[in-house]
C-alpha cells in the first residue's frame, strides 16, 4: 500500500467512531464533497458578517429588519428563474454557473467597496445622491449575500441528496458537514478579519478573496463528477418513484405547488420556519449591541470572529460524536431536541441582556443546528423524487427561511417603536414578553413536527418508497 493509501485508510479509521464504517471509494467520495463543501461554507460565513457590518456601516442597524423584509420580495423572482433554469440546464452546468456568476459579482462589488467605504468623516461631507446611492449599494449587497446562502448552498444539498443512498447518506453527510465546518471555522477569521489586522478601512480586499474562491468551485465539482465512480453517484430510487414523477407537470412555480401538494414537505417547512423566526430575534439583537460596541473594518472582525466560533462549535460537537444521535436513535430524536434546545436559549435570551452572552447564545444556537439539525433535515430529501430535491428544496429552503426571517423581522420593527413610546428600558420589556409569548407556542408546534418527519421518513426507508 502507497503512502496515500495509507493516509486514506488513517484517517477512516479516525472517522469510524464518530460517522461509521466507509467503503474506500465511499470514503474518498464523501471527502471531495466535503472539500466542496468546505469553500461553500467558507465562502458563505465570511460573506455573512462582512454583509451585516457593510450594510451597518453604509445604511444603519436599524435597518435591518427592513432588509429582511426586502431579501425576501427580491429573491421571489430570483429563485423562480433559478427554477427555471434546473427546468432548463443540467444539474453539471448549474454547478458551473451559479459559482460563476456569484463568484465575478462579488470582484464587481469588491471595486464598489473601495469607493463606498470610506471614513466616517468623508461619509459625511458626501452630496445627497452619492449618499442615497451608498444606501442603495449597501442593500444591494446586503439581497446579494442572501441569495447567495439561498441557492448555492441549497444547489450543492440537492447535487449531494441525488448523487447519494439513504445509507450512505446516514455516514457520509455528517462528515461532509464536519468538512465545511473546518472551512467555516478558516475562512471568517482569516479572511474577514484580514483588513482590520492590516489597518486597512475597507473590506474590499475580503471580498477579493472571497471572488477568488468562489470561481474555484467550479474546477473542483468538475473533478468530482470526473473521478468519483459512476456507482457512488446514485441515489434513493423507491417503488413508487416512477408515477410520482409521472404526475408532476413542469412549470414556472413547481417548487412552490410540489411544497403545497404535501404534507411532508409542508412539515420540513414548518420546522425551517420556526427555527428561523426565532433565532431571526436572537440575531437581529446581537447584531444591535454589536453595532453599538464596534463599528467599520472593527464590526466586520468581530462578526467573523463570531463566525469562525459558531463553525468551531459546531465542528467540536460533530468530532464529539453527536451525528451518533441520527445513528443510533433515529432522524426523530435528532430532529425533536432541536426545539427542546432552541427554547433553553429562549429563557435565556428573556432573562439575560448582554453582548458576551448573546454571542455565546447566538454562537450555541447556530452551532448546534450546523451539526445536529441540518444533517438530519438533509436526510429528509432522501425518499423522494429528483423534481422534490432540486425545486421543491430549493422553495423550502430560500423560502421557508427568507419568510420565517421576514416574520421575524417584522416583529424585530417592533423593537423601536416601543422603546420610542415607553422609553428605552421599559420598551425592550414589553419587546421581550412578546417575544416569549410568540416564542414557546411555536417551539411547541415545532415538536410535533419533528415527531411527525421522524415516524414519515423512517417509514418511507424502511419500505423503500418515496415519500412525494
Amino acid at each position: 500500500m502507497n503512502m496515500n493509501g495509507m493516509i486514506l485508510q488513517f484517517f477512516q479509521r479516525i472517522c469510524r467512531f464518530n460517522f461509521g464504517e466507509f467503503e474506500r471509494e465511499e470514503f474518498k467520495k464523501f471527502l471531495r464533497m466535503g472539500l466542496i463543501f468546505a469553500l461553500i461554507i467558507g465562502v458563505y460565513w465570511t460573506l455573512r458578517p462582512l454583509k451585516d457590518a457593510v450594510f451597518i456601516q453604509l445604511v444603519d442597524k436599524l435597518h435591518l429588519p427592513f432588509a429582511k423584509t426586502v431579501s425576501v420580495l427580491a429573491l421571489l423572482p430570483l429563485v423562480m428563474f433559478y427554477t427555471k433554469l434546473l427546468e432548463r440546464t443540467s444539474k453539471e452546468k448549474m454547478l458551473i454557473l451559479l459559482p460563476s456568476f456569484y463568484g465575478i459579482t462579488i470582484l464587481a462589488f469588491a471595486f464598489l467597496m473601495l469607493l463606498a467605504q470610506a471614513p466616517a468623516e468623508v461619509i459625511a461631507s458626501r452630496s445627497f445622491v452619492p449618499f442615497i446611492a451608498t444606501k442603495v449599494l449597501g442593500y444591494c449587497w446586503y439581497l446579494f449575500v442572501e441569495s447567495f446562502g439561498s441557492l448555492v448552498v441549497a444547489l450543492f444539498w440537492a447535487f449531494a441528496s441525488d448523487t447519494t443512498e439513504a445509507s450512505s447518506a446516514k455516514r457520509g453527510f455528517p462528515l461532509v458537514v464536519a468538512l465545511g465546518q473546518m472551512g467555516g471555522v478558516i475562512s471568517p477569521y482569516t479572511i474577514g478579519g484580514l483588513p482590520h489586522r492590516l489597518g486597512l478601512q475597507t473590506d474590499a480586499l475580503s471580498m477579493v478573496c472571497l471572488g477568488v474562491l468562489t470561481l474555484l468551485m467550479v474546477p473542483l465539482f468538475r473533478y468530482f463528477l470526473k473521478v468519483t465512480p459512476k456507482t457512488l453517484l446514485t441515489s434513493f430510487h423507491g417503488k413508487n418513484e416512477q408515477q410520482i414523477e409521472s404526475e408532476q407537470e413542469p412549470g414556472f412555480l413547481e417548487g412552490l405547488k410540489l411544497m403545497c401538494k404535501h404534507k411532508y414537505l409542508i412539515a420540513i417547512f414548518g420546522a425551517n420556519f420556526i427555527y428561523e423566526i426565532i433565532v431571526t430575534i436572537f440575531d437581529f439583537n446581537f447584531k444591535v449591541a454589536a453595532g453599538t460596541q464596534y463599528s467599520g473594518v472593527a464590526l466586520s472582525n468581530y462578526l467573523s470572529l463570531y463566525g469562525s466560533s459558531v463553525n468551531t462549535v459546531s465542528l467540536l460537537c460533530l468530532l464529539l460524536g453527536i451525528s451518533n444521535v441520527t445513528r443510533f436513535l433515529g432522524i426523530g430524536v435528532a430532529l425533536a431536541a432541536m426545539p427542546v434546545i432552541v427554547g433553553c436559549a429562549l429563557f435565556g435570551f428573556l432573562t439575560v441582556n448582554s453582548l458576551s452572552f448573546l454571542f455565546m447564545l447566538m454562537v450555541g444556537s447556530k452551532a448546534i443546528n450546523y451539526a445536529l439539525n441540518g444533517p438530519a433535515l438533509k436526510q429528509l430529501y432522501i425518499p423522494t423524487t429528483p423534481d422534490v430535491r432540486f425545486k421543491a428544496q430549493a422553495w423550502i429552503e430560500t423560502f421557508g427561511s427568507r419568510a420565517s426571517k421576514e416574520a421575524g423581522s417584522i416583529f424585530n420593527m417592533l423593537l423601536n417603536p416601543l422603546q420610542n413610546a415607553f422609553g428605552a428600558s421599559l420598551g425592550r420589556t414589553y419587546y421581550l414578553v412578546l417575544s416569549g409569548s410568540l416564542g414557546f407556542p411555536l417551539l411547541a408546534l415545532w415538536l410535533g413536527i419533528a415527531v411527525f418527519l421522524g415516524k414519515t421518513f423512517k417509514r418511507a426507508i424502511e419500505e423503500r418508497r418515496v415519500v412525494c
